[in-house]
């Protein structure tokens, strides 16, 4: 409450810029780790938790039974959701969307002569054939 609106507005501004450079330079788990102590790390990650079983269609009874988090959390969240960030159910598919990237890599590091890395390897090869759906 001390800190004018102008300052705070800055600060806030200097922490977006941060994490844009260090997901820009695929390092913002470092960054994060860094940054926030581990049970700030454990907050924000449950309230994502919560943010994509409330995309997901669970209730929030089963939210709070699964996480053990009390309604309030989970209310806060689904707020957040339907408010401040209306295209948060993007984000979080463009998540899983580089979650199934990086299995993927991991399948062509096990077996490299596989046609999963091929396609990873030249993908332009496989526009008029795309089989195999990686």
């Amino acid at each position: 409450s001390d800190v004018s609106k102008e300052e705070r507005e800055f600060t806030k501004e200097v922490l977006f810029k941060a994490a844009t450079d260090a997901f820009k330079k695929d390092n913002t788990k470092g960054f994060l780790e860094g940054l926030l102590t581990p049970s700030e790390q454990l907050m924000l990650g449950r309230r994502i938790w919560i943010a994509r079983l409330l995309i997901a269609g669970e209730s929030q009874a089963q939210i709070g039974k699964k996480l053990k988090v009390g309604p309030n959390t989970i209310w806060k969240v689904e707020k957040w959701l339907q408010g401040q960030l209306p295209d948060y159910e993007k984000i979080l598919q463009m998540s899983e969307d580089e979650q199934l990237h990086k299995k993927r890599r991991r399948a062509a590091k096990d077996n490299p002569y596989g046609l999963t890395a091929l396609k990873l390897k030249y993908p332009m090869h496989f526009l008029l054939f795309p089989w195999p759906k990686i």
